[in-house]
């Protein structure tokens, strides 16, 4: 397959115009003008690419799965190429999946933390009584071990005290999450924090963690946070969709994630349940209920200092959509929503595009893609127009391949509208 005559964005830049040609999966050639045409063997299709822009598959660098195949074939028609999974469960049937997602060409590529790390009766233990939770720091090298086993890819470690759920919790302390980070690192494995206010994000990043998601939303990060983050080379995955659709709208617009339902490029490949649950789902929010004194405004500003300061952002949308339940943050589409929320944020559109390719790639330790070059996973998106300039056209989607196979999208489109 020879796509010609195409702008390309590898992950980190635009190129510019040129070719990019792959086989058996794999990234075989990448010619940008002026260098001659890529010669078409006769058995080569060659796609006309010109008016459009090449990406890297698209990986979202938080997700919630629950085990439902549905929400990685969603993720998919979007451009969703790779989910990280913060946390599912029971750990045959995550391992399950996960090796079906890899072998698959008709879903997108999965990795997941497995079980997470919270404190006895805490969130969300209190309501799992089977889940594995850590009670202090002697059990934090057992917890991991056990995960590691299991085949976890990276330990999420949850930092939370109900707070934002309107009840009050135990929660993980500094020498717990400061040992299960140590445990992580010996064994190789990475650590995600969930942290959704200061407190916790302090806690986070004075333990060790290699990754903080959420953002806090009673306050900006002060400037003394924000510049220990960067020197010590931390990685943040702010999740900006889940934040915005968990803090009251205000009058001046609307949510940029519930405005998805109204987007025809998005609205009309989605199942309807899915779409609903954009525009009136409140299921699964970071923050149950809204409180006024929450500001998604303070979360941009966070954003935009953290990445002035070089901190990485990685794109994250917290999806944790399923079918049965009204969750308004959904696969695949969400993560359109994030970059735009991004570059609210700040960020230009070729970062935004970064964070979602080249940048999470990197920080998960996946050599294999999220950079167009000779040697990496045929996992593409074909979009029209320019979107290092308009970021929007992530979401006119031309054609997708993962792993060199193209996505029959109008064929999901019949299963959507089935569903």
């Amino acid at each position: 397959m020879i796509i010609d005559n195409v702008r390309i964005f590898d992950g980190k830049r635009m190129l510019g115009r040129g070719s990019v040609e792959f086989a058996d999966g794999v990234i075989t050639r990448v010619m940008t003008d002026p260098a001659p045409r890529a010669s078409a063997s006769a058995s080569a299709e060659v796609i006309d690419g010109a008016g459009l822009t090449l990406l890297p598959g698209l990986i979202d660098a938080h997700t919630h799965v629950f085990g439902a195949e549905s929400n990685l074939d969603m993720a998919l028609a979007f451009g969703v190429t790779t989910e990280l999974d913060m946390f599912m469960g029971p750990p045959d049937a995550t391992r399950a999946l996960c090796t079906a997602a890899g072998e698959r060409a008709d879903l997108a590529d999965l990795r997941s933390a497995g079980l997470l790390a919270s404190a006895p009766g805490g969130h969300p233990g209190v309501t799992m009584p089977d889940l594995p939770t850590v009670a202090g720091p002697a059990q934090a090298d057992e917890f991991v071990a056990a995960r590691q086993a299991e085949g976890a890819h990276f330990i999420k470690i949850m930092v939370e005290d109900g707070a934002h759920h309107g009840v009050s919790l135990p929660a993980l302390d500094r020498a717990t999450v400061t040992a299960l980070a140590g445990a992580a690192r010996r064994r190789g494995l990475r650590t995600v924090a969930h942290v959704a206010a200061l407190w916790s994000a302090r806690l986070a990043l004075d333990s060790g963690v290699d990754m903080l998601t959420h953002l806090p939303l009673e306050a900006a990060l002060d400037d003394a946070f924000v510049r220990r983050t960067a020197e010590e080379k931390r990685v943040v995955i702010p999740t900006l969709v889940m934040l915005e659709m968990s803090t009251p709208q205000t009058s001046r617009s609307a949510h940029t994630g519930r405005s998805l339902a109204d987007d025809p490029q998005i609205a009309g490949h989605l199942p309807e349940h899915a779409r609903t649950a954009i525009a009136e789902g409140h299921e699964g929010l970071c923050i149950e209920p809204a409180s006024p004194g929450q500001h998604f405004a303070h979360a941009l500003s966070s954003v935009l200092s953290l990445h002035r300061a070089g901190v990485p952002v990685l794109a994250g949308t917290d999806a944790n959509y399923r079918p049965d339940r009204a969750c308004p943050v959904v696969h695949g589409a969400s993560l359109h929503a994030e970059l735009a929320l991004l570059v609210a944020a700040g960020l230009t559109p070729a970062e935004a595009l970064t964070a979602a390719t080249s940048a999470p790639a990197a920080h998960f330790g996946l050599a294999d893609r999220g950079v167009i070059a000779p040697g990496r996973r045929a996992d593409l998106v074909l979009v029209q127009g320019d979107p290092t300039k308009d970021i929007r056209r992530t979401r006119s989607i031309e054609a997708i391949w993962r792993g060199g196979v193209r996505f029959d999208r109008a064929a999901y489109g019949k299963r959507a509208a089935a569903a």
